[in-house]
């Protein structure tokens, strides 16, 4: 008798567990939204904005951080801006190859507040792209972007961050499934 009420607990456990992974996600996000952590921006080029709120200013603050071991180093001409919504900003960043080898780079952004992210749209920007970097070499890379106008009055300040990470491998093993025998391209899509 013991072990079929065991039974019927373990098993109400494991339904349980396996609701609340499901749920996870949907948590997660609910989360970031209150707390505003993680803001996930549009990755969509914007069109450019005709309007602008003069009357407002908000700083913007530009973050950036290598993916443990990917061997570069990306950072923003200016640590941060002050603008007005609507208005157009461009920013440059130069970005490092660290390493002895020729490198692919991906920067992934994120928004806080999380809530502002909504507002921040880019029309430029070198996340839209993998950014292939050579041996010890530099780039300069743009962002053109602006706040909309309708961002909400009581956030002054957005951090905008980029994570960077290296898709060296990932770009060359497709590459490689990509070949055929001799080592030339193919086309997965030619008939």
């Amino acid at each position: 008798m013991n072990n079929v009420k065991l039974l019927k607990k373990l098993i109400l456990t494991s339904l349980l567990m396996f609701a609340f992974a499901f749920a996870l996600v949907p948590l997660y996000d609910v989360f970031c939204d209150i707390t505003g952590l993680n803001g996930k921006p549009n990755m969509e080029q914007a069109k450019v904005s005709a309007n602008s709120d003069v009357s407002r200013s908000v700083r913007v603050t530009f973050i950036t951080h290598a993916q443990a071991g990917a061997p570069f180093k990306v950072k923003a001409k200016r640590y941060s801006v002050d603008v007005s919504p609507g208005e157009m900003e461009r920013i440059e960043f130069i970005a490092q190859n660290l390493s002895s080898s020729d490198k692919i780079m991906q920067a992934v952004p994120s928004v806080a507040p999380g809530r502002a992210a909504k507002y921040l749209h880019k029309v430029s920007c070198f996340c839209f792209n993998q950014q292939p970097l050579t041996s010890k070499g530099s780039a300069d890379l743009p962002l053109l972007f602006y706040l909309d106008e309708t961002l909400p009055n009581d956030i002054h300040e957005v951090t905008l961050s980029y994570t960077i990470y290296d898709i060296t491998a990932d770009v060359k093993g497709k590459v490689a499934s990509n070949s055929n025998s001799d080592g030339e391209l193919t086309n997965e899509n030619s008939i």
